[in-house]
């Protein structure tokens, strides 16, 4: 017996698909890279350097991101401020760093690829942390300005957080030359 998909989850796969396709092309592409690089997915340098100056920035993102699998296992499991500063500070420097690439330049840009990088219990987290690197010193002005223009008072002030873990996970696509065939 073949495992099939429930609507529900289909229907939350193709809203993710709708999310990430409503992004500009370049943070699509550096949400790409990023989740090859956070996942181990694929060898970054070779898909997504095209010159020294990318080479460096992924080289630095990688290094970065060698905190991910800590941020994984200590995502706290409630409020207790005793687990948050463990957890939130490396999350808010690894935010600073992605939203310092001007590449994620919305809260649901940034949502988007953490909760795919640490997982679905990191959402609560998501709002505090993004708020917290946007606002830091290192971020120009205007970057500053609209990174926390972008998040709406429903994500600031939510009350509860989905805990159904992401279903689409955005790949590299080569593109396809030629013609299309007719039958």
């Amino acid at each position: 017996m073949g495992s099939r998909m429930k609507p529900a989850t289909g229907a939350m796969t193709l809203a993710e698909m709708k999310e990430f396709a409503s992004f500009p092309a370049a943070t699509q592409r550096y949400v790409r890279r990023s989740l090859d690089i956070g996942l181990e997915r694929e060898d970054a340098l070779q898909r997504w350097s095209r010159d020294l100056v990318e080479t460096a920035s992924i080289r630095a993102q990688a290094r970065m991101y060698e905190r991910l699998a800590d941020l994984r296992a200590t995502v706290p499991d409630d409020a207790g401020l005793d687990a948050v500063e463990p957890f939130l500070a490396p999350l808010i420097t690894v935010s600073a760093f992605d939203l310092g690439q001007g590449r994620l330049t919305t809260f649901s840009a940034y949502r988007f690829l953490y909760e795919r990088l640490i997982g679905a219990d990191v959402r609560p987290w998501l709002p505090a942390a993004f708020c917290s690197a946007a606002a830091l010193p290192h971020l120009h002005p205007d970057l500053r300005r609209k990174l926390l223009q972008s998040i709406s008072e429903a994500a600031a002030t939510a009350s509860g957080w989905s805990n159904r873990a992401p279903a689409f996970f955005p790949r590299w696509v080569e593109k396809v030359e030629g013609a299309v065939l007719r039958h």
